[in-house]
């Protein structure tokens, strides 16, 4: 048997099978779906990520917009000293050669030692004087006999003018003892004077210190045998006091007056010692296109002529905007920095920069010391970006 299936539709009417649905039915599957679609791409919208959160590192062409955060500072103004560096040796500024200013002779007793401080006339060492001693005493009595010449020569010329006027002695007699008495007196002046030579002589047998000093070095010992023109024994730094002879380049060398400032360190030590500069050399080595500088230093047991010594000579100033060295860029146009402007915006600043030192770079012109500079991170930075400024102090 054959039996035909049938439906019965959204009408209730009975539809037998093959037979299609009506139009109206297909409109509205049709509908469904399209609502569904719909439905489907709202949902995407609304739970897309945003573009603020999109991680960089993840998606292709995916862009970060947050804004950097860099540290700024505000430099001011203050004074930038000219700092010239140097080295050389140390010396005393006035260095005494002492030896043998009379005859000499053995020498009895040395009395001072390297390092010792003399006054003016003090006996640095003693030489024997046992034969001078006695030609002083042979002298004396020389002395002695001329005067007592000297005053028998004058009574008898009383006498003898007491007895002019009686008609006793004549004139002539009075005249020559006179001119008797006139010769004692000469005789007894050249013998002083023979003796005073010779005690002077004497007192310049002792070795003696010519000014107040330090005693630096001594070449002499008791027992040695010294006389005159022989090789200097004692040296002194006249009042102790010391130089720096500091090895500087023509050009440095042009910029320094006489009474500029300077610490001097010498090596060993970590304390410098401040002193003046006392003189420019007036000439440059034509080998070395360098000059000296002295530098007036007072005593201090760190300084030892012969050593060495580094020089910090300040030979001028100036009241300008100073940088650490990583807020100063370079690049083929010149040295230039970064600023925030007003708006938060980074802006190129072309500056000439002066003196480089420990502690930063001084800009010479470009900055009046206002502008709010990056301190760091500049080679990432672009004219005209937005950043997020944070300030900061600059530590000196």
């Amino acid at each position: 048997m054959n039996y035909e299936t049938s439906t019965i539709d959204a009408d209730g009417r009975l539809l037998t099978d093959g037979t299609p649905p009506p139009p109206s039915r297909r409109r509205r599957w049709i509908v469904i779906g399209v609502l569904v679609l719909l439905g489907g791409l709202l949902a995407w919208y609304l739970m897309r990520p945003k573009p603020a959160e999109v991680d960089p590192l993840k998606g292709d062409g995916a862009r970060s917009t947050q804004i950097p955060s860099i540290s700024v500072a505000v430099p001011g103004r203050d004074t930038v000293r000219t700092i010239i560096s140097g080295t050389g040796s140390l010396a005393a500024r006035r260095e005494m050669p002492i030896g043998v200013v009379g005859e000499g002779g053995l020498v009895t007793a040395v009395l001072v030692e390297p390092g010792s401080w003399v006054r003016a006339g003090q006996v640095l060492a003693s030489v024997d004087r046992s034969v001078q001693t006695e030609s002083a005493e042979a002298l004396a009595a020389q002395v002695r006999v001329a005067r007592a010449d000297a005053q028998i020569a004058d009574s008898e010329l009383k006498r003898a003018q007491q007895l002019v006027d009686r008609g006793f002695i004549s004139k002539a007699d009075v005249e020559r003892r006179t001119a008797t008495r006139d010769a004692a007196r000469a005789r007894v002046s050249v013998a002083e004077a023979q003796l005073g030579e010779t005690r002077a002589r004497n007192r310049r047998l002792d070795i003696r210190a010519p000014a107040d000093g330090l005693v630096l070095a001594r070449a002499v010992e008791p027992g040695q045998i010294v006389g005159g023109g022989q090789a200097v024994l004692f040296r002194i730094a006249m009042g102790g006091q010391m130089e720096m002879r500091a090895q500087l380049a023509e050009s440095d060398l042009a910029r320094i007056r006489t009474g500029a400032p300077a610490e001097v360190t010498p090596v060993g030590s970590t304390t410098p010692v401040k002193g003046e500069v006392w003189q420019v050399s007036p000439i440059i080595d034509p080998q070395t296109r360098q000059g000296i500088a002295r530098i007036a230093l007072p005593y201090s047991q760190s300084l030892r002529p012969g050593g060495f010594a580094a020089a910090q000579i300040v030979a001028g100033a100036a009241v300008a905007p100073q940088l650490p060295e990583s807020a100063v860029l370079s690049d083929t146009k010149g040295n230039f920095v970064y600023v925030v402007d007003a708006k938060n915006q980074v802006q190129r600043r072309d500056v000439r920069i002066g003196e480089v030192s420990d502690g930063g770079v001084s800009i010479a012109s470009g900055l009046d010391g206002t502008e709010r500079v990056v301190l760091s991170a500049g080679g990432f930075l672009a004219p005209g970006q937005k950043v997020k400024p944070t300030l900061v102090k600059i530590e000196r």
